[in-house]
């Protein structure tokens, strides 16, 4: 058998160095998943910036901008029927002649929306609640249904004038009344009622795109007490 024998280090030739293949081979790992998360992250944060909602805005801005928009709510509408007559002579009374009529009629109940102003609307931030004012109500002019009016006339011979003249003497007297029909108490506090939640139900909307989602509304007219 060979003799083995081992030869000295030499002291002057350098050390050998490990190779840089695992480095590299490390960098080709990690690099792709740096680069994922930086791209996931970026996009995160760009979808925030394009969907993040945005603080709450003015609620007396909002409401007076919903105001204008609108200009004037109808809230209420009243039916009536008012049963008038008249009379009429002619030939120096020897021809008389009566007339009476049922003719339907309406009467709108509106809010006059442009008159509210910053200082019909009262904000608490602390409890989110909205406090509005209305002005009063307006009553429309009757809208007559001669269409559909019934009439009952009383006369031995009526002329195509006096029969005229008995349905304009009618209808006067049929707007005026349906005027003062739509404005008694009970019908009035009908309208007021209606008002008040068609002016809840409208501003509603409006307050919870403006971020107000738990806001609590109350309407009053003018004269009615605020409420505790």
């Amino acid at each position: 058998m060979d003799d083995q024998r081992l030869t000295p280090a030499d002291p002057t030739r350098p050390a050998p160095t490990l190779p840089a293949r695992p480095a590299r081979g490390l960098r080709r790992v990690v690099l792709p998943w740096l680069l994922c998360a930086a791209a996931v992250g970026w996009g995160g944060w760009t979808s925030w910036q394009l969907w993040k909602p945005d603080p709450p805005g003015d609620p007396l801005a909002t409401m007076l901008t919903a105001f204008a928009k609108q200009n004037r709510l109808t809230v209420f509408s009243a039916e009536l029927a008012p049963v008038v007559a008249s009379d009429d002579a002619r030939l120096f009374g020897m021809l008389r002649s009566r007339q009476v009529a049922v003719i339907p009629a309406r009467v709108d109940y509106t809010v006059d929306l442009a008159a509210i102003g910053p200082d019909r609307l009262r904000w608490d931030a602390a409890a989110q609640r909205l406090e509005v004012i209305l002005p009063p109500l307006q009553l429309s002019r009757p809208n007559l249904d001669e269409g559909r009016a019934q009439y009952l006339r009383e006369g031995a011979w009526i002329t195509r004038t006096a029969q005229e003249a008995l349905t304009r003497e009618n209808t006067r007297l049929a707007e005026t009344q349906a005027a003062r029909g739509a404005a008694n108490p009970a019908l009035m506090t009908l309208a007021r009622t209606a008002a008040r939640e068609a002016l809840r139900q409208n501003l509603t909307v409006p307050l919870q795109v403006a971020g107000y989602r738990a806001a609590t509304i109350t309407v009053r007219f003018d004269g009615e007490p605020a409420p505790r």
